[in-house]
């Protein structure tokens, strides 16, 4: 597993308490081999270590045999309190090793555009 260091876009940051709480529950509950856990605040606008916006790569035994939907409740299930609360939005990786071994790449996410659907369209009141 990782340090306490969080890659995002290639530069390093320490880890913030909600980074750190999810990092130690998905340990206990899922006992992976690999864990990454990104802050990606800063991407949606937030403060770097805000931990409000992150992303995992949980790659564990225990997601043998299990659909993708099965795997994310997993996930989910172990973070209930930090989805009810301080954590806006989570992507989420979940492999079995044996897929993490013959595939240890991560898909890129897209970037955050930010604003609400009219703003990006340009639709809404005449601006961007």
């Amino acid at each position: 597993m990782r340090g306490s260091l969080l890659a995002a876009g290639g530069a390093a940051m320490a880890e913030g308490p909600l980074a750190r709480t999810v990092r130690s529950k998905l340990a206990a509950a899922l006992e992976p081999s690999h864990l990454q856990v990104l802050d990606e605040s800063p991407r949606h606008g937030g403060a770097a270590g805000a931990g409000t916006h992150l992303a995992v790569v949980v790659v564990s035994g225990r997601f043998e045999g299990l659909p993708p939907l099965q795997r994310h409740r997993l996930v989910h299930a172990a973070l209930s309190a930090e989805l009810a609360g301080p954590l806006h939005a989570l992507a989420i990786v979940a492999r079995t090793p044996q897929q993490w071994e013959s595939d240890p790449s991560v898909p890129a996410r897209p970037p955050c555009l930010g604003g609400s659907k009219h703003e990006r369209r340009g639709d809404g009141n005449g601006e961007t």
